[in-house]
């Protein structure tokens, strides 16, 4: 799990230092998308940092929400476009096509954390379940 809370924090990391390059090189002058490309860097620094150090599990879905809903943004962006923003294909490259990448790849993270988070509980919960051929406990009166 370790191997995947670093993974996740350097696909975190990467994805707020794209934004944040390109928040300093031109998205600050646009209304709404500048700030929101700026709140993008920040909260993916905190987290990444948060989670490099062992926070909290919240922080992995933390992480899987902001990545999720830059994607969904991304999409946006190049469809109906976002705030009376909009962008074609993947403009401004290589940054568009950097944080997709991370992005996915933080939620594919994600995934593959839950997915051993459950099957951890799974492995808990069969190890503690009685044995169905085991004897009864008995109780003796005094």
């Amino acid at each position: 799990m370790i191997l995947i809370r670093l993974a996740m924090a350097l696909a975190v990391a990467t994805s707020g230092t794209s934004h944040a390059y390109l928040y300093v090189h031109g998205y600050h002058h646009i209304p709404m998308i500048g700030t929101a490309f700026l709140v993008q860097a920040g909260v993916s620094f905190a987290l990444a940092l948060l989670i490099l150090a062992g926070g909290p599990w919240w922080l992995q879905w933390a992480a899987a929400g902001l990545a999720g809903g830059a994607l969904v943004a991304f999409a946006l962006s190049r469809t109906v476009g976002l705030f009376g923003f909009s962008e074609t294909g993947w403009e401004p490259s290589p940054h568009a096509a950097i944080s997709v990448i991370a992005e996915v790849l933080t939620v594919a993270l994600w995934a593959v954390y839950v997915a051993g988070l459950r099957r951890s509980r799974q492995i808990f919960h069969s190890r503690n379940e009685p044995q169905a051929n085991a004897p009864a406990p008995t109780t003796s009166a005094r």
